[in-house]
């Protein structure tokens, strides 16, 4: 499972689903996540090669520049990427 698809699955469609439901999946990543030992370490390089991947189809942007991070506060984890975009690809 790519990281991309881990990110859909937990903030997908969820209105769809009953919040028991939801609830049992958040639990059920949180353990595999645990018991896998994700680190952010080791899941932020995954990640920002994908990003860079996906938005580089789309626009010219300045890998250099590029900054992903988690930030966490209080119980709450967020993802915060910087991303300097010179400009649009033209699309064909």
């Amino acid at each position: 499972m790519t990281v991309l698809q881990l990110l859909q699955r937990l903030w997908g469609k969820e209105s769809e689903r009953p919040s028991k439901e939801q609830a049992k999946e958040r639990l059920r990543l949180v353990l595999v996540h645990d018991r896998a030992g994700v680190t952010p370490d080791r899941v932020l390089p995954l990640l920002k090669d994908e990003l860079i991947a996906v938005i580089s189809k789309y626009m010219d942007i300045d890998e250099s520049g590029l900054d992903v991070t988690l930030s966490t506060e209080d119980s709450q984890m967020a993802l915060v990427a910087s991303i300097p975009i010179r400009g649009l690809r033209q699309r064909l």
